[in-house]
């Protein structure tokens, strides 16, 4: 029986680069286990061989990206979330995680774009990368804070460093905090807790 996530191309049949399931995921920049949800969810194509084995076209990863940028999603159905991590792959298993669960994800790569996106479209929930380059999670917060003081909407920040992170997450006014690597599951209660449906 086929599968739904089965293409109608072969491998053979097109130009396009193909990518073992260990190649999407390293070019993604999350886990193995992740592209398989998002496959099996029929989020991301895929070409499965005779042998069980999943290909991925990149240009269909590309397509995935390129849907996870800002803007790409212009429906707001439901409560909306921005997203500030500079990994691509990150912001597309945020997007992947919370909008099934009827939330709108916008996205923001560094500081300036999600101060901006903050100011123009007023999310109601903020997760924010605290350990990304050149301008931390940290700093974002603080400048939130300091353009928009009690206006801010609720934060909730995530990092892969420790439990004083939590500490001072919570003393720069974060609403919420939670531990990497991200579990879709955790993901969704800490959302729901923060800014319920």
């Amino acid at each position: 029986m086929p599968q739904r996530n089965v293409p109608q191309a072969r491998p053979s049949d097109e130009r396009s680069e193909w990518l073992t399931l260990g190649r999407a995921a390293e070019y993604l920049g999350v886990a193995q286990s992740t592209i398989r949800k998002w496959c099996d969810a029929g989020r991301v194509p895929a070409f499965t061989t005779p042998g069980g084995h999943r290909r991925f076209r990149k240009s269909d990863l590309d397509a995935f990206l390129e849907h996870s940028r800002p803007g790409a999603s212009p429906s707001r159905d439901g409560p909306a979330i921005l997203i500030v991590d500079n990994e691509p792959g990150v912001r597309a298993y945020v997007r992947a995680s919370l909008e099934p669960e009827g939330y709108h994800v916008e996205e923001a790569a560094e500081a300036d774009e999600a101060l901006r996106l903050v100011e123009t479209r007023s999310p109601d929930l903020i997760m924010i990368d605290a350990n990304m380059p050149q301008v931390n999670g940290w700093e974002i917060l603080r400048r939130l804070h300091e353009r928009h003081g009690e206006a801010i909407p609720p934060v909730l920040m995530f990092s892969s460093l420790d439990e004083a992170d939590e500490q001072l997450a919570h003393s720069l006014g974060a609403n919420a905090f939670f531990g990497r690597p991200l579990d879709p599951r955790r993901l969704v209660e800490r959302a729901r807790q923060v800014l319920p449906l």
